[in-house]
């Protein structure tokens, strides 16, 4: 009977799945959007639906605007090899602190719809790096100012991601092949 008990809970446990942490993630402190803004390389993301046709070559390019919104214009290879490009933008919500963001890529009748958040969860120290999260962690972008990151600071941000709430294994690595 003892045994049959153990099983059930070990059932339960494993059914429920891993959990995840109750409270948001934390945004960094601040965000100096004049460093932040120009190109990053996508090294890693959680999956989702809206890129889930780019194979490769994932990149990010953010223009501040004179009326302190960003200009976002990401780009990824297909498998096919054509380049595949969304335009948005993103507003800043906790100024000035400048952390947390919204982005839309949908425009219509001069407005944007369907806001979504954007939170900067970890940077490298010259902005080298970035971290970017979910308030409910459904997604999640490792980028970087270059091509790839070195294992050293790879491992850096997965710790940090774990210290967040996330899973690293979650995360699938994004080719750049140039």
């Amino acid at each position: 009977m003892k045994a049959i008990l153990v099983q059930v809970a070990a059932g339960m446990f494993l059914a429920a799945g891993p959990t995840l942490a109750a409270d948001p993630p934390r945004p960094v402190r601040q965000v100096n959007l004049e460093e932040y803004v120009g190109l990053w390389y996508e090294i890693a993301r959680v999956p989702n639906r809206f890129q889930k046709s780019c194979d490769r070559n994932v990149t990010a390019k953010y223009t501040l605007q004179p009326d302190g919104r960003v200009e976002v214009i990401n780009r990824c290879t297909e498998e096919d090899g054509k380049v595949k490009e969304a335009r948005g933008t993103a507003k800043v919500m906790n100024a000035p602190q400048n952390s947390q963001l919204e982005v839309s890529f949908v425009r219509f009748l001069g407005m944007n719809l369907f806001w979504g958040d954007y939170w900067v969860l970890g940077l490298g120290e010259d902005y080298g790096y970035a971290v970017v999260g979910h308030p409910e962690r459904k997604y999640g972008w490792i980028l970087s100012r270059t091509r790839s990151l070195e294992s050293a600071t790879l491992e850096a941000i997965f710790e940090l991601l774990r210290d967040q709430g996330y899973d690293p294994a979650e995360f699938v690595f994004t080719p750049q092949t140039g």
